[in-house]
């Protein structure tokens, strides 16, 4: 069993603890690790690259990628631990780690009012931030020409630099199960997924919402559709537009999306067919109808007293867009709305449908959440908002606690479940040989990724 010769983290660390673990490492390894900076993010944070080993096959993690997901950059410290203590998976497989620690810091540092804990639903939910769709550094929906963000423009020329043989990006849910989203399929990984997560006690999701269409490769593992033009709407909720994940799918390169879970729930792993799974529809499909008319309400309420300062539009732009998919989600889901000329829904078991039931409430308290802090960082409240808004949040929470179990996974076991996978899906990729395709290729797209809604 290797061990980590850094204190083991027990909780997440801040964008400034990253860098400087990262950077005591190398201190400790000089001739085996190094960092560089590879970028600048909006607000000037630097984007450090922690690399370990001198193989000439290029292996490239990408930690943080969404804001509100920390699990990525403890995973990354770790696995740079096991890749110094493990020469197999340095010079043994001829192979570089190189670590991106924080693709979006300026969000992360957001979060950091809940990292350090308590671990909550309602801290975290009232201290949740992710920046907007179009703010997201993952997406292309312009395609890469098209790229405005910096830290878009450096994961993508590090891509282009390194023409890594295997990619990660480590992404973390925040109640559900955990679950793996590959370019190119790895036989072998289903199993090793279902072994680590069961000695690590952390449910599997069998039917995540945003893989709803998507072909499965076996027990939480699905094969990511290539990337096809779709409405922005569509793209906020699964990878309908061209991304990150596929921009090196040109030089021959898997990714793999891990994703771990915050908040645990067992029902997401039930196979079990329901009694009634269309009443479980129109319940989730009415309750989100319900809750987003309310949050509506309270939005156009607060508005006019907002200020236009650039950190009141910076939580603005993802209530804005949660607004809009909530709708358009409940219309997708719903039996008595569901546009029968459209894909119909896959067979629906219990995991698939609670996964449907936590995808909706998750937009809900997301919205409630980043409204939340609107009206505390204004300072005022003149139309009683914020009563209401810790009401929703409270109840909203305990039903995922209550109704749906939701249960705290300690941060320790999802970085080593995350780190496990990481292992796991790179000796599987090495066993393969790559497929050369990119997306200007004729017929690129033709299996694209159906919208779980229509506008």
């Amino acid at each position: 069993m290797w061990r980590c010769a850094l204190p083991p983290l027990l909780r997440y660390p801040t964008v400034d603890e990253l860098g400087a673990r990262a950077a005591a490492l190398v201190a400790r390894r000089p001739r085996d690790a190094r960092l560089r900076r590879v970028g600048t993010s909006r607000a000037g944070t630097p984007l450090w690259l922690l690399s370990v080993g001198h193989g000439g096959r290029q292996v490239l993690v990408v930690a943080g990628p969404h804001a509100n997901e920390p699990v990525g950059g403890a995973t990354a410290l770790r696995l740079a631990e096991r890749v110094l203590a493990d020469p197999r998976l340095r010079e043994g497989a001829d192979a570089t780690w190189n670590l991106l620690l924080c693709l979006d810091p300026d969000g992360a540092r957001r979060n950091e009012a809940w990292l350090s804990g308590p671990y909550t639903l309602g801290h975290y939910f009232r201290n949740f931030f992710r920046p907007g769709f179009l703010e997201q550094p993952e997406w292309l929906p312009k395609g890469a020409a098209g790229v405005t963000l910096p830290e878009t423009r450096a994961l993508l020329d590090l891509q282009d630099e390194l023409r890594p043989v295997f990619q990660c990006s480590l992404h973390g849910v925040d109640v559900g199960g955990a679950f793996v989203e590959l370019t190119r399929e790895l036989p072998g990984l289903a199993q090793r997924v279902a072994h680590t997560a069961a000695r690590l006690g952390i449910p599997r999701e069998l039917g995540p919402y945003d893989t709803l269409y998507w072909p499965r490769l076996g027990p939480a593992v699905y094969r990511i559709p290539p990337p096809h033009p779709g409405d922005l709407a569509a793209a906020i909720t699964e990878a309908a537009v061209e991304s990150t994940w596929f921009h090196p799918h040109r030089y021959g390169t898997v990714t793999a999306v891990v994703e771990a879970p915050m908040w645990g729930v067992a029902a997401v792993e039930d196979a079990t067919r329901p009694t009634d799974a269309d009443a479980v529809l129109r319940s989730v499909s009415h309750t989100l109808r319900h809750d987003t008319r309310l949050l509506e309400g309270i939005l156009g309420r607060i508005r006019p007293g907002l200020d236009t300062s650039p950190d009141a539009a910076c939580l603005l732009a993802p209530v804005d867009d949660y607004l809009l998919v909530g709708p358009g989600l409940a219309d997708s889901w719903d039996p008595d709305v569901h546009d029968a000329g459209a894909r119909p829904l896959p067979p629906l078991d219990t995991a698939r449908l609670t996964a449907l039931r936590l995808a909706g409430r998750r937009v809900a308290l997301r919205t409630a959440g980043l409204l939340h802090q609107l009206v505390t960082g204004s300072g005022r409240d003149p139309s009683g908002a914020l009563p209401e808004l810790d009401r929703l949040i409270d109840a909203w929470c305990a039903d995922y606690r209550e109704g749906c179990g939701a249960r705290w996974i300690p941060v320790a076991r999802q970085v080593e479940y995350q780190a496990r996978v990481v292992i796991a899906a790179f000796e599987l990729a090495g066993r393969y040989a790559p497929v050369r395709s990119h997306s200007g290729e004729t017929g690129w797209g033709a299996q694209a990724a159906l919208p779980m809604h229509r506008e």
